[in-house]
């Protein structure tokens, strides 16, 4: 056990380093479906604590598949500035009434990450009704993902990593830099327990919402920020898993999170309930079938395969496909 505790430890520490940041970078995907995992109550807690490991390391899948999946990129954003200004009404939240409006493709190029939450909470509860441990699992990392990329800022702005207004590298530095420096050191991740959402369209349209709201602040913040801070002083060389790199320096970082007021913290925290909440949801709206007899089950070789060869496309490719974050 100790044995299989340190691989899976090493392994963590090995794909951090090389995993580029965008979305929530590996480090914060990873914690917040960890962290979800304590919301669920007993009947679910019974399939998921055991899988807390898979759950945690298999949150970047769908990162991975960016890689590999043209179709994968448009699942993680939506530049919904694109649609005219907040709120946003010209864009319907219905898939149906929006594709009638503006058309599949268009859609597809600016990102359906509201979308496709929904979309992964149905097979999540088709999984669930069909008491397939496989599909549970493996949708459940996958959910979560998505959900959490709905809660990033530059997930909901077309300037997504500053690139229109000579702040490239901001996206890796709210998501990644931000949670890497404070999230085990400082943040209070002692959350209440899921809940069910009654209307799961109108909770990650709301999130989705809050999220493009908050972007400007994200830019205008780092923005005079930097005026304060010469070049040397905004950017040192630190030590990261081991290797010294170029990157936002500690103080510039915690000056960031302190004209932020905390907002990194609050949107992750947010994540780790949504994410909780919506495998609540699935698994009431399958009927909450008892998972006791999924407890001992285990991936089939046709699952590994799956998983290596996604790791190898992964690994081998040098470009991720469609828009990148970084």
């Amino acid at each position: 056990m100790k044995k299989t505790i340190v691989s899976f430890t090493i392994l963590v520490a090995m794909l951090f380093s090389y995993l580029p940041s965008f979305c929530w970078g590996f480090f914060a995907h990873q914690k917040i479906n960890y962290y979800a995992c304590f919301l669920l109550p007993p009947d679910m807690m019974v399939l998921y604590k055991p899988n807390i490991a898979f759950l945690s390391e298999h949150a970047v899948d769908p990162d991975k598949r960016r890689y590999a999946v043209k179709e994968e990129g448009s699942r993680h954003f939506i530049d919904i500035d694109y649609y005219g200004k907040y709120p946003f009404d010209s864009l319907p939240h219905k898939w149906k009434d929006a594709i009638a409006k503006f058309s599949e493709d268009t859609l597809q190029s600016q990102g359906i990450v509201p979308w496709h939450v929904q979309v992964m909470l149905q097979r999540l509860t088709n999984a669930f009704k069909d008491k397939n441990y496989s599909s549970i699992i493996k949708n459940s990392a996958e959910l979560g993902h998505y959900i959490a990329d709905a809660h990033v800022p530059l997930h909901a702005n077309s300037n997504h990593n500053g690139q229109y207004t000579n702040q490239k590298g901001i996206h890796g530095f709210w998501e990644s830099r931000v949670p890497e420096l404070l999230a085990e050191k400082e943040w209070d991740f002692m959350i209440g327990k899921a809940v069910y959402i009654k209307d799961p369209g109108t909770y990650i349209w709301d999130r989705v919402l809050e999220s493009a709201k908050a972007s400007d602040s994200v830019l205008n913040f780092e923005r005079e920020l930097s005026k304060q801070f010469s070049a040397d002083q905004k950017y040192s060389f630190e030590n990261r898993n081991g290797k010294v790199i170029r990157q936002y320096s500690t103080a510039f970082t915690l000056a960031f999170n302190k004209k932020l007021d905390g907002m990194v913290e609050r949107r992750m925290r947010l994540s780790i309930q949504s994410i909780a909440s919506f495998w609540y949801t699935a698994w009431v709206n399958a009927g909450q079938p008892d998972l006791k007899g999924l407890v001992k089950q285990n991936f089939s070789e046709a699952d590994i395969k799956e998983f290596e060869e996604m790791n190898s496309k992964w690994n081998s490719s040098g470009k991720m496909i469609g828009k990148e974050e970084d």
